[in-house]
């Protein structure tokens, strides 16, 4: 068996690998190791707590992950926010962490790699897969929860006030001893009695980031819903769950799996909620059989994908016949080119990418449904700088790629959306709103609505006041 912790010291001499430095399009530095030269990559998205220097003090981590870099090349980082990486102001969307998986991508010059995600933080590996597949060769998940809060159809979730006690004893007890003990009687409990493990756990706490903002961390992820996802995946997916996890319940990924096209389900034995908790070896031996065979079946040469995950925004100008018909002919494509521009100059500046224009409207897609809404209201902001008002729609979902274009169901649904909006109103999907978790936009309630030909969609206005950046 693997990771047998021998001789656990706090104290004891480290074997750190070399750390190293990459910087994200907004700007941040992040902190990231790597490890083993195997012949594909594997990236190990990091949990909650992260620190890519003082983990390797940890037996059982230490040993986890050079199992896992015996046979890849192995990609380890802090995301973000957390241990050795910038901090940014305010919790970073899931979005935003996609960005640091590529930054550390693009510095070790690597095309494609598979993905391994763990607890909640594996919800940003979900998306990363559905929106870039052209980057991934496959996707392992262990315990992975794709929604943090109870609803009618999510009975696995916490209840508000669960939720919100959740919250604030991460920021009053932050790294606390009795605390962290409680904590590991669920989350590790095989090791749970073991002082050493405690304090190190305490130790790892203080290392990762502050009280408050481990409490907003934990705030957003509880905010998180990637459910609809799930079905849009359409890399080889292995989904991975202790049948005793006191943590999260085993039904969870039983559900993940059965919504990932062609997933395939592990149920592994013990009661640890964490992977190199317990019996770490046979983690290692289901993700290695199942990225080796990957990797022996179809080599990780460049594909095209022929979907994708991505948000559509539709924007048109409010009475532009009548503003059209007051200004006349010639001042109106004045007017008209400089709206165009401007609206250019926004899409670019969030890197979206325009699709189409039709007269006065815009029609483009983003990688990322935050960027898409700040967008929105730049440009809504932009123009009303020339006494024009829009209106504009956004929803989010697997696209078809028609010669490199988005196209299918998604489109018409955002459509329809922007047709719901009110003069200067940027209205949402519900789906939209869910993967915007911890970026501090905003929504108002607009309730369910009948749009033509697409079915009943709950909508929301986004707040003016939340979408600057």
């Amino acid at each position: 068996m693997c990771c047998r912790p021998e001789g656990w010291s706090l104290l004891a001499p480290v074997d750190v690998p070399a750390i190293r430095y990459t910087r994200t399009t907004d700007g941040l530095n992040i902190a990231y190791q790597v490890v083993g030269e195997g012949p594909f990559d594997l990236v190990f998205v990091p949990q909650v707590i992260s620190n890519v220097q003082i983990f390797w003090e940890n037996p059982r981590w230490a040993g986890f992950m050079r199992e896992l870099a015996s046979f890849s090349r192995l990609l380890l980082f802090d995301r973000r926010g957390v241990g050795l990486s910038d901090r940014p102001s305010g919790v970073p969307a899931l979005e935003q962490r996609m960005d640091d998986v590529r930054a550390v991508l693009d510095a070790v010059g690597s095309e494609r790699a598979a993905l391994f995600g763990t607890g909640p933080d594996g919800a940003m590996a979900v998306l990363f897969a559905a929106t870039y597949p052209e980057r991934v060769t496959a996707l392992v998940l262990f315990a992975v929860a794709p929604r943090g809060m109870w609803a009618p159809d999510y009975a696995w979730g916490l209840r508000e006030d669960e939720a919100r006690k959740v919250v604030e004893d991460a920021e009053r007890h932050f790294a606390e001893r009795d605390y962290t003990a409680q904590l590991a009687q669920r989350m590790y409990p095989s090791i749970a009695a073991d002082d050493d493990v405690i304090a190190w756990a305490v130790r790892a706490t203080r290392l990762n980031s502050t009280p408050g903002a481990l409490a907003a961390l934990r705030q957003m992820n509880l905010e998180i819903d990637v459910r609809t996802v799930l079905a849009t995946i359409r890399v080889p997916t292995l989904v991975l769950h202790r049948g005793g996890d006191r943590y999260v319940p085993v039904d969870v990924s039983r559900f993940v799996a059965e919504q990932i096209p062609g997933a395939l389900y592990q149920e592994l034995d013990g009661i640890d909620h964490i992977p190199w908790v317990g019996d770490p070896g046979t983690v290692v031996v289901a993700v290695r059989e199942f990225v080796e065979r990957i990797w022996r079946e179809k080599p990780w040469e460049e594909i095209e994908p022929d979907r994708v995950l991505a948000t559509v925004l539709f924007t048109d100008i409010v009475g532009s016949t009548e503003k059209a018909m007051t200004l006349g002919n010639a001042r109106w494509r004045e007017l008209l080119h400089e709206h165009h521009s401007r609206v250019r100059g926004q899409i670019a500046r969030f890197r979206g990418r325009e699709i189409d224009t039709a007269g006065d409207g815009f029609f483009a897609s983003f990688d990322g449904p935050a960027r898409a809404i700040r967008c929105a209201g730049a440009v809504r902001d932009a123009v009303a700088e020339l006494g024009i008002e829009i209106r504009a729609g956004l929803h989010a979902g697997e696209c078809e790629l028609i010669d490199g274009k988005v196209g299918g169901v998604v489109v018409h649904i955002g459509a329809r959306v922007a047709a719901e909006a009110e003069p200067d109103e940027i209205l949402v999907s519900g789906t939209v709103k869910d993967l915007v978790a911890g970026s501090g936009i905003q929504f108002e309630d607009r309730g369910l609505r009948t749009l033509k030909g697409v079915g009943e969609w709950h909508l929301y206005a986004v707040s003016p006041r939340a979408v600057a950046g």
